[in-house]
Parts: C-alpha cells; structure tokens; sequence
C-alpha cells in the first residue's frame, strides 16, 4: 500500500503501518487513527482508497483535525514562521538544511556538525572516537 509517498506492508496493523512513514511516530500514527474513528487493529491492506486518501489528508495538515502545534515536527519554522509537520523527504530535506545553515552562522551546534564531534553534550573523553581504535600495546614475550 502506498500512503504519503512511503511504501507501507499491507499485513501491518493500521498505528504500526503508518508509523513506517518518516515523520510519523507512533503516538503521531494513534492520533491520526483516533481522529478518524478508525479501528487501531486493523490491517493496511484492507484500506479502501477513500480512507487513504482522509489518511494522507490529516498527515498532511493536521492542525485542521485539531491536532495541536506542540504535536507537529516544526514549529515555528525559521522560514514561514508556520507550525508544519513535515514527511519523508521534506523533513530529511529541512534537516540536512537546518544543519548547513548552523554551520553557515558557525553557532556552537554547526561547529560540532562541521568538526564530526557529538552535539548534544554528551561525554567525547572514551566514546565517539573514529579512526583506529587507541589501546594499549603489549610487548612480546621472550
């Protein structure tokens, strides 16, 4: 089954089908399946397309389904200033041109983009090593 350009296994239930799509997680895929009264249980490919079709709308945008902002991926989008919620490859897209535009500013997240360092703070002292593994060297026995 085909639904928001991602190929999703029609033996999949509906929640864990949907959340096969890039940018929909599994509580995004329940909230989708509650707004349209649809039974969580069911299987993909038993979808007709009238359904598909309300499924890729309320992904699509989901603040008309009253789904609030703080659910969506992007909020206020430094572009727009919009709340979205974006889909495969428009979020990959969003992403890999958030990370160019930290690098551009040379902020402290682009600079450990640029250097291949962790970003989010975590300890660099004995993980996150790349290159030839550092270990200590035993002489030979004689």
């Amino acid at each position: 089954m085909r639904i928001a350009g991602t190929d999703v296994d029609g033996s999949l239930k509906l929640v864990y089908g949907l959340k096969k799509i890039k940018g929909v997680g599994i509580r995004f895929a329940q909230a989708v399946v509650n707004i349209l009264g649809l039974d969580p249980n069911m299987r993909i490919g038993y979808l007709d397309e009238e359904t598909v079709k309300k499924i890729e709308d309320v992904l699509s945008k989901p603040l008309d389904y009253g789904i609030p902002s703080w659910f969506l991926n992007r909020q206020k989008d430094i572009e727009t200033g919009k709340d979205m919620h974006l889909l495969g490859s428009d979020l990959v897209l969003a992403m890999k041109l958030d990370i160019q535009r930290m690098k551009r500013i040379k902020c402290w997240k682009g600079v450990r983009h640029a250097l291949g360092l962790k970003v989010r703070g975590q300890k660099t002292r004995t993980t996150g090593r790349t290159g030839r593994t550092v270990g200590v060297v035993r002489r030979k026995r004689k």
